[in-house]
């Protein structure tokens, strides 16, 4: 492994930055262990930092980052078995193509799949579902290196803790070298996407949540728009969208034509509602059968900051009213949609829908505007209703809010106390979320 000094990394969304002492890029777990023996020896803590997709400091390492670009190996896939296992730096995308090709898939997953395998879960990604759970719900087992430099194995049969704390970890308890993924035979989904008004949509929430399998929403500040989308597993044949529609809908209006609304919201911001109501207005219905990864994700160009709280599912109607009656009291010009998603209870100690239906509520600002104002002012409506951070979207919260809101916290630092005594994968991030 060759260091590469003076080298300023910054995430996807460019709200974050640092410059580490060294750079290296590990080609095995064994030089991830040897990586690790050394940053103990300076002195230095070590961090694996992926695709930077997260928006929080969650991949900020200030002494020896480890780039996962080397481990991309896939180790084995068990087509009886479903059960399939990559190294810790194979893109999302790469994996989706990967299972699709054996006949796999994952049951459930979020809407970008640029993320590393690693990155992915480590901060709990999820998605939406009625039954399917998120990522680290479709893990069977984890290879991790620890602080004192051993390569170790983990699942609900060996070390369950450690299984339990480590699928949503924050990369404070190890470093991530591989994935086993507990995948299904592959399937294809119809999506239903329909525009629909405000109203309706919060009188049918438990109806559209019960009727599928995947269902959310989001809504255009300043408007009565919505756009619901409601995607099921059906036997085919695929249907997918033309390769125009495609480009015009998810390419040119999504990206493109996105992208320049929001360069002219950011300069004029009293534009904002009126430029809002021409998107909702311009939303059209659409429905189409394809591969079930493709259903799910999006390409996402224009760049954004984000903050996501998981609450009760039962509060869901209520915070998202006392949401928008905010925007009739405060001075806000949002130009990005609300996104509104759904999980059952997942048993990953950190993960933000742990022993509970959860509701996800996700706001966005073009990444050039000031976010603080507006996402603080939704952070107190959903605190106020015992709300979960998402670990890898910008949040104030620390320790002392989170240990009241997850059963297991306590837990996880012991488990942390015992792993890693000095340290060793601290970064500011972990020691604000998790305590010295």
């Amino acid at each position: 492994m060759s260091p590469v000094s003076n080298q300023t990394w910054r995430n996807w969304a460019g709200n974050q930055q640092v410059r580490p002492h060294r750079v290296a890029t590990p080609r095995s777990a064994g030089e991830v262990a040897a990586a690790v023996r050394a940053a103990a020896e300076e002195g230095r803590t070590v961090r694996m930092t992926g695709t930077g997709h997260s928006f929080t400091g969650a991949a900020v390492a200030e002494g020896v980052m480890l780039r996962p670009s080397a481990l991309t190996a896939v180790r084995s896939v068990d087509t009886a078995t479903g059960l399939v296992t990559v190294e810790a730096g194979l893109p999302m995308h790469r994996l989706n193509r990967l299972l699709d090709e054996h006949g796999l898939a994952l049951a459930n997953m979020g809407d970008i799949q640029e993320q590393t395998v690693a990155g992915a879960i480590q901060t709990a990604t999820h998605g939406t579902g009625r039954d399917a759970a998120g990522l680290v719900s479709q893990i069977a087992a984890l290879e991790l290196v620890l602080a004192d430099g051993t390569t170790v194995t983990c699942s609900r049969d060996e070390r369950p803790d450690l299984f339990d704390a480590a699928r949503a970890g924050l990369g404070a308890l190890g470093i991530v070298t591989a994935v086993t993924w507990r995948t299904v035979p592959a399937f294809r989904l119809r999506a239903r996407e329909e525009p629909m008004k405000w109203d309706e949509v919060l009188a049918r929430i438990d109806e559209f949540d019960e009727a599928n399998e995947h269902f959310e929403f989001y809504w255009f500040p300043h408007t009565e728009g919505c756009l619901t989308k409601r995607n099921n597993r059906v036997e085919g044949p695929a249907e997918p969208l033309s390769k125009f529609r495609y480009w015009l809908d998810d390419q040119f209006l999504s990206n493109t034509v996105f992208g320049a609304i929001n360069r002219l919201t950011h300069a004029v911001p009293a534009t904002t509602p009126f430029v809002n109501g021409i998107s909702a207005k311009a939303l059209g219905a659409r429905t189409y059968t394809d591969t079930s990864y493709k259903v799910f994700t999006s390409p996402r160009t224009v760049r954004f900051k984000e903050q996501e709280y998981a609450i009760p599912r039962e509060e869901l109607v209520p915070a998202l009213r006392e949401i928008r009656s905010l925007f009739a009291r405060r001075d806000w010009r949002v130009s990005f949609p609300i996104e509104v998603r759904l999980l059952p209870p997942e048993d990953a100690w950190l993960s933000m829908a742990y022993g509970r239906r959860t509701a996800f509520i996700a706001v966005h600002v073009y990444n050039r505007d000031a976010h603080e104002d507006y996402f603080g002012g939704v952070e107190d409506v959903l605190t106020a209703v015992g709300g979960r951070p998402h670990w890898g979207k910008l949040h104030t919260r620390d320790a002392g809010y989170l240990e009241k809101t997850y059963p297991r916290f306590a837990d996880f630092r012991a488990l942390r106390d015992e792993l890693d005594p000095d340290r060793r994968f601290a970064n500011p991030y972990t020691r604000r979320v998790l305590g010295d």
